[in-house]
């Protein structure tokens, strides 16, 4: 259901293997352990709460929700006597976009009618929060980007950086704001990190973090420069819906074959940010009566 690996000396990282490698980590102290966001699907945050209480036998007693989205924070209903921490814009998100995406998500699928939104009952209103775990210190810093309330959590002194969805195999600012996430992903640049969980896929490594930084950010620029192009077409859309990502450095494969959609709907988001209006599209032709 997914996968784990021991990334530091008390420093977990959990994998989904059903839905989009969405990850969540885990820091664990000598009496209590810190959860970071939980998994998307309610069976796999209650696996990942099984082997925590199996394997690690300690309580879960903060959660971090590392922004609003459901496959990051749905899972907080699992550790009722976890006090969890956020982004202040996190909470108000919940409520007001997450909330009626859960109940359209009840309408239309079993999985999530045992889900309630937990709030976070603390929050990062500006600057860091710190949290101390045993001989590890939790520092909450803010990433945003991908959404308004974007946080990380940098573990010290390990040098491990769980991002959030900052970081994904493609940048997504569907949500967020295209210059918020350069400047994101130039100040994650500058952290000396050991190693990076993205907030979906595989572990970036120390060795290449340069590299997929400098990939991510050639990738936002391509998509800036294509828009721009477009909106010198009257058909805006059409132009933007030939252009694979592939002719933006990335791989049609990355998160299971959602690549291709996450750019497509990058295009147009940046279009309406740029434009504040949809790209246009040719009226397709009618169909001949006959």
């Amino acid at each position: 259901m997914f996968q784990y690996e021991r990334v530091a000396d008390n420093v977990y990282y959990f994998q989904s293997e059903r839905y989009a490698q969405v990850t969540a980590g885990l820091v664990v102290g000598p009496k209590w352990a810190v959860l970071i966001d939980t998994l998307a699907l309610p069976a796999e945050t209650l696996a990942l709460r099984d082997f925590v209480e199996e394997h690690i036998q300690l309580p879960v007693r903060y959660i971090f929700n590392t922004h609003y989205h459901a496959d990051h924070s749905w899972g907080n209903i699992f550790f009722p006597g976890a006090t969890i921490i956020s982004h202040a814009l996190c909470r108000r998100l919940m409520l007001s976009k997450g909330q009626p995406a859960l109940e359209e998500a009840r309408r239309t699928s079993g999985t999530y009618r045992q889900i309630k939104l937990v709030l976070p009952q603390l929050a990062v209103t500006e600057g860091e929060m710190s949290l101390k775990v045993g001989k590890k210190m939790l520092r909450m810093i803010p990433l945003p980007g991908h959404s308004p309330d974007g946080m990380g959590v940098l573990v010290e002194p390990d040098r491990i950086l769980f991002a959030g969805d900052a970081i994904m195999p493609v940048p997504y600012l569907v949500d967020g704001d295209y210059e918020a996430l350069v400047e994101t992903l130039r100040r994650v640049g500058k952290m000396r990190l050991e190693n990076i969980i993205p907030g979906h896929g595989d572990i970036i490594l120390r060795g290449e973090i340069k590299g997929t930084l400098k990939e991510h950010l050639d990738y936002l620029a391509c998509i800036r420069k294509e828009v721009r192009q477009a909106a010198r077409r009257k058909y805006s859309g059409d132009y933007l819906d030939k252009l694979d990502i592939s002719a933006c450095g990335k791989s049609r494969i990355l998160l299971g074959g959602l690549a291709p959609e996450l750019h497509r709907r990058n295009l147009r988001a940046l279009y309406r940010q740029f434009y504040g209006k949809a790209p246009l599209s040719a009226p397709k032709a009618e169909e001949a009566v006959f």
